[in-house]
């Protein structure tokens, strides 16, 4: 739900039961909108407008709201009505988001499912504006050991080659690995380039006695698994 205010009104023009902080409290804060809660941590507006139509401003400011991580304390002062102190409790709540779903940030992190590699990647690829190739590889409880970005930009066969990726397996004594790459367009759907450097990696580590165990592809929050879909 997002509450259009015109520029002069206030929050205090709002019911007092449709205003954010009281709507989080009654129905949680997964009913409210982008605005409402950027809206929240900014606590106050200006003295020309509210609080919801600043939140609005804002994230007019940003392609989407995931670019807030990204974003600079100077990126956000250029927003009219946005302060030092205003850009620092946003960014202060992005990276307490960020540290939140750094699930691997302790200890080692298993991979039991598509979902599991996915959790662990989305965090760092769903808003890459280029295309990362990505492989984790895994020990024998696949337990992840090591991340590592092999590749940047446009997927192909040429480019992405199974001796990069197996040279750093038997360094980290990897059992089998999972390979990811991004599609910044959000559309997680895989191209024929996508599918070809699976089997070419597949082959590869079928020699080499290192399973390749799936290739998952993210996209803007949402991701496909190879092997779900009978690639692989």
């Amino acid at each position: 739900m997002t509450i259009d205010l015109q520029p002069k009104m206030m929050i205090r023009d709002v019911h007092i039961a449709d205003r954010p902080r009281e709507r989080l409290i009654r129905q949680g804060a997964e009913s409210l909108s982008n605005q409402e809660l950027i809206a929240i941590l900014l606590r106050t507006g200006t003295k020309q407008e509210s609080v919801l139509v600043l939140a609005n401003r804002i994230l007019s400011s940003f392609d989407k709201i995931q670019d807030l991580k990204d974003a600079t304390i100077e990126e956000l002062m250029l927003v009219k009505g946005v302060g030092k102190a205003k850009a620092v409790q946003i960014l202060a709540a992005a990276e307490i988001g960020k540290r939140m779903y750094r699930k691997h940030s302790e200890g080692r992190y298993t991979i039991r499912s598509p979902e599991d590699a996915a959790a662990y990647l989305m965090t760092d690829m769903a808003s890459l504006n280029q295309e990362h190739f990505v492989v984790l590889f895994l020990n024998v409880k696949n337990e992840v050991l090591h991340k590592q970005t092999i590749f940047i930009g446009s997927l192909n066969s040429s480019i992405v080659h199974p001796r990069e990726i197996f040279r750093e397996a038997v360094k980290r004594s990897a059992a089998s690995i999972v390979v990811a790459h991004n599609h910044p367009s959000g559309n997680p759907s895989p191209s024929p380039e996508d599918i070809e450097v699976t089997k070419r990696l597949i082959e590869a580590g079928s020699i080499m006695g290192i399973e390749v165990l799936d290739h998952v592809i993210i996209g803007d929050h949402q991701f496909l698994s190879l092997k779900e879909k009978g690639y692989m």
